[in-house]
């Protein structure tokens, strides 16, 4: 189970879709059950048992209290297995799996375990953390129950819906509820994009199915929002359009999700900005920079621009756009409607993944010099992307630090801008200016956005 702040990443358990949007009125009505949907749906649900072998150093005083907090890092090392526990969907007859990055994503071995008691061994095929999905194919299977994917899109607040998975391991559990909200995203949600329920939402239930009424896949329970541990009603899954796209992506063979790239930078629209902008209400996201190579630049939207829909749908949050692009994916050619200082515009524009241009040319100093353990690269669009760097970095960034590099204050994502004086524009001048003879160092460098000098003697 993962904690972020308040938040527990362990299953949304969402509850199943009614076929009407009305309440039931009858006493008919409200006698019907929810056992045909489930057991449509419950075949295709599955659990899942991770495990990963890791190292733990161990102590001559562990289990103090006073020495602990000065020797945690201290002692030999020892290989020890880390269990893990959690639920999937097959999403595809021929073994396609899906389920949560925090409950797969760095395990050894993985184990699924079907509603019927077969059980497989299965690999990891592509794994995504910051969208916190893994997709895996189970070995030698065939002929498996499926669940088909709804429109996420299509969901709306109030629509009946069932979660579906192991939590605390006691067995498939089915719980019931509603979509309680749609769109959300904060600080404590990181950058995902969620569909919000209010069905009980427990550890295990983690890569379960939130299903509507019609036994259509609406969405991954992924994680609640709780003080106690315990399910307090707002449970959070991950949608389909979303879940079906990388679904896509692991089937034609990627290892890792590729993501449209917008290179742009936003914020959500507030009260103040509208108010300032004479906006009648705030909507949308207003950018704030745009790379040279970005495909909204070359469609015609400019700094100050405020995008209000991405293919008709609306992207009132960075959050949500990012997630509207996603589920889209590269290639995709969508109409985006915005609005500035002329009016509201919509133009075409086509969804491309992050440039690979200049060419990264990547360098690690692994010579006995000042700089060894240090790896840096040539700043692009796509190094932007992957490291989260700033719209406006160029030269050289810092991809990794170990040994010495790291021992001197260097960090993944430091823009290198001089050594010992030595401008760096390029990663062979790193290489270059880490076989200098001199004792005394000064690093210039650029650390989101603030520029320090690390200063050390050999």
């Amino acid at each position: 189970m993962l904690r972020l702040a308040a938040l527990i990443l362990l299953c949304a358990t969402p509850l199943a879709a009614q076929t009407e949007s009305r309440p039931p009125v009858t006493a008919a009505e409200i006698s019907l059950s929810f056992a045909p949907v489930v057991k449509s749906t419950a075949p295709a649900v599955v659990n899942i048992y991770a495990s990963r072998v890791v190292e733990e150093r161990l102590s001559p005083f562990a289990g103090d209290p006073f020495f602990d907090q000065f020797f945690s890092g201290y002692g030999q090392s020892q290989p020890r297995v880390q269990n893990s526990l959690g639920s999937g969907v097959i999403v595809s007859g021929d073994g396609i799996v899906v389920s949560n990055y925090h409950v797969v994503g760095r395990a050894t071995e993985i184990r699924v375990v079907l509603n019927d008691r077969r059980e497989y061994a299965a690999d990891l095929i592509l794994g995504d953390e910051e969208s916190d999905l893994a997709i895996l194919r189970l070995k030698d299977a065939a002929d498996l129950p499926a669940l088909e994917f709804r429109d996420s899109d299509e969901v709306e607040v109030g629509d009946l819906v069932l979660a579906i998975g192991n939590p605390f391991g006691v067995g498939q559990t089915v719980s019931s509820g509603i979509v309680s909200g749609l769109a959300r995203s904060s600080v404590e949600l990181g950058r995902g994009y969620f569909i919000q329920t209010d069905a009980a939402i427990n550890p295990g239930n983690s890569g379960g199915a939130l299903v509507d009424m019609k036994g259509r896949l609406v969405g991954i329970n992924t994680a609640i929002l709780t003080r106690s541990g315990g399910s307090n009603g707002i449970g959070f899954a991950i949608p389909a359009n979303l879940v079906e796209t990388v679904v896509a992506q692991a089937v034609a063979g990627g290892t890792r999700f590729e993501r449209p790239w917008a290179g742009v930078n936003g914020q959500a629209m507030d009260a103040g900005l509208a108010a300032a902008m004479n906006l009648p209400r705030p909507d949308g996201v207003l950018l704030s920079d745009l790379h040279p190579e970005s495909p909204f630049g070359k469609a015609g939207l400019r700094p100050g621009d405020v995008v209000l829909s991405v293919a008709g749908a609306p992207t009132n949050t960075p959050q949500e756009m990012i997630f509207r692009l996603s589920a889209l994916g590269i290639g995709a050619t969508v109409p985006v409607t915005y609005l500035d200082e002329d009016g509201t515009t919509t133009v075409d524009v086509t969804l491309i993944a992050a440039p690979e241009l200049p060419p990264r040319d990547p360098v690690s100093i692994t010579d006995r010099v000042a700089l060894r353990g240090l790896s840096v690269a040539r700043i692009n669009p796509a190094l932007m992307a992957e490291m989260g760097l700033l719209m406006d970095a160029s030269g050289v960034v810092v991809t990794a630090a170990q040994d010495l590099a790291a021992q001197v204050g260097l960090r993944p994502g430091d823009a290198l801008l001089a050594i010992n004086g030595r401008p760096i524009t390029d990663p062979q001048d790193v290489a270059t200016a880490a076989q200098e003879q001199t004792r005394l160092w000064a690093i210039d460098v650029n650390r989101g956005g603030q520029i320090l000098r690390l200063r050390f003697r050999l």
